[in-house]
């Protein structure tokens, strides 16, 4: 039954058995027995299609995040006509004013809006370009809001003409949101929620190759020490 090496041939044990009714009785047993031990009942497992599929399914944070970075594309595709039609002559900024330095004033202000155009541009192909804008871009949002209120105050400029720089704004947002969802993605699901290690403080070391006893700098588990120096003392 066990399929081991029998002690005696097999002709003999079927001859044995064949005349023996207490033999062929504790056989059936064992047999019996052995099945009952061997063959069991399906056990009732739970149903994990649901969690399965949501493991694998694709995070919450990726349409969001390539929806914002198509609305980033979208202010560049704008801002890329405003340019344009500057470079062509069109003055929707009421930047063209009659008086000396006028004309260069338009000139630097459709240059400006080309290379805006092209920076959206690039940080929404990749988003991890975007934090390098956002500090000049910043700085010059903070000032133009301060002599926007300052000269719609004083009466020299009206509401329509602040307004125009709603785009840049709407740029600056995005831009801002683009950068945080590059840097600081959303878990996915099935992810396990372990501390970040700079809030925790600690700082792990990749595991060690069992052959040379060094670390291995392909896996990077978290934090890890990277060499002090990189030349041999």
């Amino acid at each position: 039954m066990d399929a081991e090496e029998e002690p005696a041939p097999s002709d003999q044990v079927e001859e044995h058995l064949a005349g023996c009714q207490s033999c062929r009785r504790w056989q059936d047993a064992a047999a019996g027995l052995t099945r009952t031990l061997r063959v069991r009942p399906a056990e009732h497992t739970p149903d994990l299609t649901d969690q399965i599929l949501a493991a694998v399914s694709v995070p919450a944070g990726q349409p969001r995040r390539a929806t914002l970075r198509w609305a980033l594309g979208g202010v560049a595709f704008i801002q890329l006509v405003l340019g344009l039609a500057q470079l062509l002559g069109v003055d929707h900024t009421g930047h063209l004013a009659a008086g000396d330095g006028s004309q260069h004033l338009f000139n630097e202000s459709t240059a400006w809006n080309l290379g805006l155009a092209v920076g959206f541009l690039v940080a929404a192909v990749r988003p991890a370009l975007a934090r390098g804008l956002l500090p000049a871009l910043g700085v010059f949002v903070a000032v133009l809001a301060a002599v926007s209120v300052a000269d719609l105050v004083a009466g020299q400029v009206d509401a329509t003409r602040v307004g125009s720089h709603a785009m840049i704004v709407a740029g600056l947002s995005l831009l801002f949101l683009v950068d945080r969802q590059h840097h600081h993605p959303a878990p996915r699901a099935g992810d396990a929620l372990t501390e970040h290690p700079s809030r925790s403080g600690s700082i792990t070391t990749p595991p060690a190759d069992p052959g040379t006893g060094r670390a291995d700098p392909t896996t990077r588990p978290g934090r890890w020490l990277r060499p002090a120096g990189r030349r041999a003392a």
